[in-house]
């Protein structure tokens, strides 16, 4: 009963009235004025009592006022101040609705008046962390990518065109709050193609809260776009070119139109890029095929031509006051041509030596359509429910062709009637994915302090993958056991989530909430009618976060959350992709899924911002790790599951003013973790701590030149068995803002020092299969030649992007290559 009455008087408290004032603000014309400062002032001596702006409908709403005489004061950028007569406020007599206030426009205009906002670069919130890209004068010209690559704790692994946040892989990325559910390779090549100069800010939601869906044990991305509510046409055009290794090129057009109630809104963008990258091993092995002990010595010239079309359209309708509808279709396609030179040689003890020279060549060529429509309707005051209709489409085919030469010391063909050691070989790989998603959000402000935020949501993946290598063998194309598969997939979740948001007092806020999902996913083999697996997981997902201003300019945060990261679409598809005549690449159907539990307490102070997270992981999934197959013939490359992975992370963001023209950012992550595991042959604990730091430096100088240096590190760290070593990078730009709204021109390098080299080890750490012992250096383009850029920018009008919704938010980047 004590605690029934606690309970009580707890939500009594949530739920006393107060006094609130509403109204709308328009232009002469009826136009609504965006983000306009709204003062509520005592009547007795005109002191400031609230304040507030106005939405983007020009609706504004003041909330828990106490009883009283007050008045309003109502002013904008470049129209006349507007004051209400004064007005009374009572117990019986609670909200005051001032209906529609017309703002004059104001004739006496100013020159030119710029308002400046002075955001840091990086801002710690409960949620996570919010970096002001804006605030970077590398923002124009570079791509999406590269200011991704610069935010704290983002690693972009070059090696697997992957994603890793404050060290763990499981991350999903998002645009305006719309996930995109492309291979984690198209992802990357997305945001490569994708110029930065549209970005407003990038989320790094380590714990997102209940309305996310729970999956991505890692956190997710979100890069928010620029939006533009100015009426008319409006757009932005960026022209770029750079050399590296060979050239590169990339332009985008964006378009809004904007009248009172409906903005359509439009982009394409294209991107041209030749390089190269190589990887180089040297290591022993023990493999049957070879007949024992070997020293081997692998060279991989890899040369990539890779040209990406990117196109989008929409619109958002204010049918009237209380209802908002809306739609956008995105199409993607994508073409890369590789061609893959490999050079080795074997010494097989005690004194056989073969060598090997293989050609191969391939085109991988990805389109995907996305088509989402959504329904905003506000029911009552302070409710509101969403309906999201998204239906996606992926296909993928990567047909290769290989031409190799397998060789002893005397020049002679390697003997034996397999496959394995065909001079010719091709392989097929064919992958569509079908996903259509619905979704229904409700949102009702209970009282002044309680706010309450529910929905359902239903997701269906249909998934099939065809793959095989085949081998001319005595004028025929012959495929072996295990180099052909054959998968279809079907995968259903369902989810409900609920979340209350409580104002315990003027600083004090706690949001509680709890999401439940329920997934059923199958996977068979329609060649042969077998059931591959079958797997049913249902879980509640809870969520807390807290949050206490401690004084004007310092907050203190706590959150704890549950998490998942299901393994993407590609890694459970069993294909096969031929990287030698020893080894395949390939998928695993057995993966399971991770759970992720998370506490973080967090301190803001005077722009500066600490947190520490502890974790604990349940069977994360590391990639790319080495195995043998099933009838111990061939090295398998595949992701597999470690047992568990605890972490105890801490980081800091420190922005440093040295003078009005001189600024610096440095944020730092370091780490312990510890982790299990059991795939390899001899199963291993390990532990270990590392740390990663980016810093930018901005230097504004005369006649309307910048300057910035940045660059990040990240110390030695371990992807399950692997071990890789430290690596970093420098970059610089300046800028050159043309004069008479003429756009901006910009230079820069990135990775100066060619630092950015990945080395990694296998069996350093344990014995891996076939007793494999290598150092395998991978460098990207950037460390074998410099990449340079210089970019043109221009807005006309202001440039602009509709909103765009999409249930679809966690379905995207599970498909990944």
């Amino acid at each position: 009963m004590k605690s029934l009455f606690l309970s009580c008087c707890f939500f009594s408290l949530l739920c006393e009235t107060r006094a609130q004032v509403s109204g709308r603000l328009t232009t002469a014309g009826g136009q609504p004025i965006p983000f306009a400062n709204v003062l509520l002032l005592k009547g007795a001596d005109s002191s400031l009592a609230k304040t507030a702006l106005t939405d983007e409908t020009g609706v504004y709403r003041l909330e828990r006022i106490g009883p009283g005489n007050y008045f309003l004061r109502l002013s904008s950028v470049g129209y006349q101040s507007w004051s209400s007569p004064v007005f009374e406020l009572t117990a019986l007599r609670p909200d005051r609705d001032l209906g529609v206030s017309v703002l004059q426009a104001d004739t006496a205009q100013l020159g030119a008046v710029v308002v400046r906002a002075a955001k840091p670069l990086f801002q710690q919130q409960v949620n996570g962390t919010v970096v002001n890209v804006e605030n970077s004068i590398l923002t124009k010209g570079s791509s999406a990518l590269e200011v991704l690559e610069r935010s704290p704790g983002v690693i972009i692994d070059r090696r697997y065109n992957a994603i890793a946040l404050n060290g763990k892989s499981g991350v999903l990325v998002m645009l305006n709050g719309k996930l995109l559910r492309l291979s984690m390779d198209q992802v990357v090549a997305l945001l490569n193609s994708m110029p930065a100069d549209n970005i407003e800010k990038i989320e790094l939601l380590t714990s997102p809260p209940a309305n996310y869906d729970a999956d991505g044990n890692a956190g997710m991305i979100n890069i928010v776009l620029k939006k533009n509510r100015k009426q008319g046409t409006n757009g932005s055009f960026t022209a770029s070119g750079g050399y590296g290794y060979r050239e590169k090129a990339s332009v985008s057009l964006n378009l809004s139109h904007n009248t009172r109630n409906i903005t359509l809104y439009s982009a394409y963008a294209f991107s041209h890029d030749r390089s190269a990258v190589d990887w180089h091993a040297k290591g022993t092995d023990t493999l049957p095929l070879l007949g024992g002990r070997d020293s081997g010595d692998f060279l991989s010239v890899i040369n990539p031509i890779s040209n990406s079309h990117n196109a989008s359209a929409g619109f958002d309708w204010q049918v009237n006051p209380r209802t908002t509808v809306g739609g956008s279709i995105y199409y993607n396609d994508s073409r890369e041509a590789v061609n893959t030179r490999n050079r080795g040689s074997y010494n097989i003890l005690p004194d056989s030596l073969l060598s090997l020279d293989a050609t191969i060549n391939g085109v991988n060529h990805w389109n995907n359509l996305m088509a989402s429509i959504y329904i905003e309707k506000k029911i009552r005051e302070g409710g509101k429910i969403n309906f999201d209709l998204d239906l996606l489409h992926y296909r993928n085919s990567n047909p290769t062709d290989a031409v190799s030469s397998f060789v002893n010391a005397k020049g002679n063909p390697v003997e034996g009637n397999d496959t394995l050691f065909s001079p010719l070989q091709k392989g097929l790989s064919n992958t569509r994915i079908d996903v259509g998603v619905g979704k229904i959000d409700y949102v009702r402000r209970l009282s002044s302090r309680l706010r309450l935020e529910t929905g359902i949501k239903g997701t269906y993946t249909r998934t099939s993958s065809l793959s095989r290598i085949e081998s001319l063998l005595n004028g025929a194309w012959v495929s072996r056991e295990g180099e052909s598969n054959n998968m279809l997939m079907k995968e259903g979740i369902g989810a409900a989530y609920v979340s209350f948001n409580a104002e315990l007092s003027p600083s004090a806020n706690l949001a509680v909430g709890a999401r439940y999902e329920y997934s059923n996913t199958r996977m068979d083999n329609p060649e042969k009618g077998q059931l591959i697996t079958e797997r049913r997981l249902g879980k509640l997902f809870p969520s807390v976060f807290f949050s206490q201003k401690m004084g004007e300019r310092s907050e203190l945060q706590l959150s704890y959350t549950t998490r998942i990261s299901r393994p993407a679409y590609n890694d459970l598809a069993s294909y096969v992709i031929y990287t030698g005549p020893t080894s395949i690449e390939t998928g695993n159907p057995l993966l399971k899924p991770t759970i992720t539990n998370t506490l973080k307490l967090g301190y803001v102070f005077k722009g500066y911002s600490f947190s520490v997270a502890l974790s604990r992981d349940d069977h994360p999934i590391v990639r790319y790790q080495l195995t043998s197959s099933s009838d111990g013939v061939l090295l398998e490359v595949s992701p597999q599951n470690l047992v568990f992975e605890n972490s105890l992370l801490f980081q800091a963001s420190l922005p440093v003013k040295v003078t009005d023209w001189w600024t610096m950012n440095w944020s730092l992550t370091s780490g312990w973790s510890r982790y299990r595991e059991e795939f390899t042959p001899v199963p291993v604990s390990h532990t270990w701590l590392g740390y990663s730091g980016n810093f930018s430096q901005t230097f504004r100088l005369p006649r309307n030149f910048s300057m910035e240096v940045s660059g990040s590190y990240n110390s030695r760290l371990y992807e399950g068995s692997k071990k890789v070593d430290a690596f970093g990078a420098l970059n610089a730009g300046i800028k050159k803002e043309l004069k008479n709204n003429g756009g901006t021109l910009q230079f820069y390098m990135t990775d100066i020092l060619r630092t950015m080299i990945f080395v990694s080890y296998y069996g350093a750490l344990t014995k891996e299969a076939f007793a494999v012992k290598s150092r395998v250096p991978f460098r990207p383009e950037s460390a074998r030649s410099q990449v340079f850029r210089l970019t043109y920018s221009r807005a006309f009008g202001g440039g602009g992007q509709g909103k765009g919704r999409a249930g679809s938010q966690e379905e995207r980047d599970r498909v990944r290559q």
